[in-house]
């Protein structure tokens, strides 16, 4: 996933996020023994398996953009969003150890490259796969929400309420306005209980008014969630976001 991020970016804040938020998800996977990593994740269709797969492969494809950015030979993410699809069916069958040393050397790969990059080329626009072309600094944004929100998807004991507080914050922010940009969003104001902060989706017309924290309420827009922990005000219905993520 790649959002558009506030000013300030700092390289070495984030990629001491990204480090963090991987090491918690290697201990969790680190755990999984070669039938575990066969048992449903959280994502419809998708094992365990291909979870790690798709996180050690968006490595790679996240390292190829930083790659463009610093040299400026363009480097594609991924070959297609076919063959992307293809390598995370190819890779989810393999055992929990190779699984993981996959996901441990694809993350180590990325670090690297990502200490190689300067702020000439965080400011280099890239192109996505998907066609999105934007400053590589997203790159480092997309990474740490691939760990932190696929971590969840494990179903292995990692959830949205130790997602790190500044990236919920940051991250609900995004969601807000991604959703406020899409025709098929239901209008709604959320109330993030313990910061006071309101945000609003698509208000033009009536809106239930739904309270919570703000991890809650991320989880829930991204489909991480069925919202149970969430009130909506004068006891309405919760709406049903579209699919985001």
């Amino acid at each position: 996933m790649t959002t558009d991020s506030d000013a300030g970016f700092d390289p070495a804040a984030v990629l001491e996020q990204i480090d963090a938020a991987t090491e918690h998800l290697l201990r969790t996977a680190a755990r999984f023994t070669d039938a575990d990593v066969r048992a449903p994740s959280l994502l419809p269709n998708w094992s365990r398996g291909h979870v790690l797969t798709h996180l050690a492969r968006n490595a790679d494809g996240g390292r190829h953009l930083l790659v463009w950015a610093r040299t400026g030979v363009e480097t594609p993410e991924y070959p297609s969003v076919a063959a992307r699809e293809e390598q995370i069916e190819t890779g989810a069958g393999r055992g929990a150890n190779a699984l993981v040393a996959d996901l441990r050397d694809s993350a180590a790969q990325f670090a690297a490259e990502y200490r190689w990059m300067t702020t000439a080329a965080w400011n280099r626009t890239v192109r996505w796969t998907r066609g999105q072309e934007r400053p590589a600094a997203r790159a480092a944004d997309s990474r740490l929400c691939e760990v932190l929100v696929h971590h969840v998807d494990l179903d292995a004991g990692y959830t949205p309420a130790q997602w790190p507080a500044d990236f919920v914050h940051a991250m609900l922010g995004r969601v807000v306005a991604s959703f406020s940009a899409r025709a098929d969003a239901p209008a709604m104001r959320l109330h993030a209980t313990a910061t006071d902060t309101w945000y609003d989706i698509s208000t033009t017309r009536p809106a239930p008014v739904i309270h919570g924290p703000e991890s809650s309420l991320l989880a829930w827009l991204m489909g991480r969630s069925q919202g149970a922990d969430l009130t909506v005000q004068d006891g309405a219905t919760l709406p049903e976001p579209p699919f985001l993520y």
